[in-house]
């Protein structure tokens, strides 16, 4: 395994998340799927910057 390989292992493929949405009654697309997944991490990158952001202001 090299290290791109490496970098992407956690990260869920629009395949993938078309797969778990379907499973939950949502039927998209993969390119859906794939604007679904760029949302949520934009969303997470967002919330985690603003924690730290936070945590570091109170010191």
């Amino acid at each position: 395994m090299n290290y791109r390989d490496e970098q992407n292992k956690e990260k869920i493929s629009p395949e993938q998340a078309q797969k778990m949405l379907k499973k939950e009654g949502m039927n998209v697309t993969v390119e859906q799927a794939e604007e679904i997944l760029y949302f949520l991490r934009k969303l997470a990158n967002i919330q985690v910057q603003h924690y730290l952001e936070k945590n570091t202001n109170k010191k």
